[in-house]
């Protein structure tokens, strides 16, 4: 177990697998109707919560997100927390994706003053580039993490072949990717290589865009046009008995999906997004989730159609 000491909490060991993904945290070119202040609300909430993982990305509001963390974390003792950021879009030169070494150390370095810390616990490569060779990238990065700037160096939306050549040198800590029940294509691509270097992975999308959350019914195939109708309506039908797994747990169908990210041990941390303060709530009640084996492999089973 683990003590809050903000709140003096107990915290299941669980915890150390829920984090918070905050592009709704300041993202204002990703989301409409924003507000800073519930951006505010929604970190110190999670940091109340005892969550263990804060993602963010130079590219959730163009700095705007790691600004507004580094202002709530000023006030918890950081070795409470992860934080973990990310980038590859170059503000001088119309976003374009930049992976050069020189580039990298100043993206750290401003990631760290907008953060308002010391050391940033996992510093990704955010997309690949096509002209920077992925093994100098991540070099660069190697000689920051010996300065004690960073202190894992981690890749986002590479392919195996990318990250084979970032990883020469088996200095790649964690790979992130689009990951959920309904897109596992990385189980069968990444991971077996992920394992066999003892890489460490993190899904984003977690919850499909809402989709997994069981808010949805047979009527909105539209909002999801890259599932054809067959595979929307065979979803909606296995969310029912997820509702099923959910109600012998007093829980909703978003804390037994969480529940079964947590509980894989493929996946180093889960990251759901929030909007606002009770969704963050919402998320953290699924560590009192404790999924039976049977009930983990009824829901991996359920969706292995795809």
């Amino acid at each position: 177990m683990l003590i809050d000491q903000n709140k003096g909490k107990m915290i299941n060991n669980q915890a150390i697998k829920l984090g918070i993904g905050t592009n709704k945290v300041g993202g204002h070119n990703l989301f409409d109707n924003l507000k800073d202040q519930d951006g505010f609300d929604v970190v110190k909430e999670a940091l109340d919560s005892g969550i263990a993982m804060i993602d963010t990305a130079y590219m959730y509001g163009l700095g705007r997100s790691e600004d507004i963390i580094g202002q709530v974390i000023k006030n918890y003792p950081r070795e409470n927390f992860k934080i973990a950021t990310k980038a590859a879009q170059d503000p001088d030169n119309n976003l374009t994706i930049n992976n050069d070494p020189i580039f990298l150390e100043k993206s750290v370095n401003d990631a760290l003053s907008r953060l308002q810390t010391d050391y940033i616990d996992i510093f990704y490569i955010h997309f690949p580039d096509d002209k920077t060779p992925k093994d100098k990238a991540v070099a660069a990065l190697n000689e920051l993490k010996k300065a004690g700037k960073i202190r894992a160096i981690g890749l986002s939306n590479f392919s195996l072949e990318q990250i084979k050549e970032a990883n020469k040198n088996n200095q790649v800590d964690y790979v992130e990717d689009h990951y959920n029940l309904i897109q596992r294509h990385v189980e069968r691509e990444i991971w077996p290589y992920l394992k066999e270097n003892d890489i460490k992975f993190v899904p984003y999308f977690p919850l499909a865009s809402g989709l997994l959350t069981g808010k949805y019914t047979i009527d909105d195939a539209d909002k999801f046009k890259h599932l054809n109708r067959e595979q929307f309506e065979k979803i909606i039908q296995i969310l029912k008995g997820i509702d099923v797994i959910a109600n012998k747990h007093g829980a909703t169908v978003t804390q037994i999906i969480l529940a079964w990210y947590i509980k894989n041990s493929e996946i180093s941390a889960v990251i759901p997004g929030a909007r606002v303060p009770s969704q963050v709530a919402n998320n953290v009640a699924t560590l009192k989730i404790d999924l039976s084996t049977d009930e983990y492999q009824e829901i991996d089973n359920a969706f292995n159609f795809l």
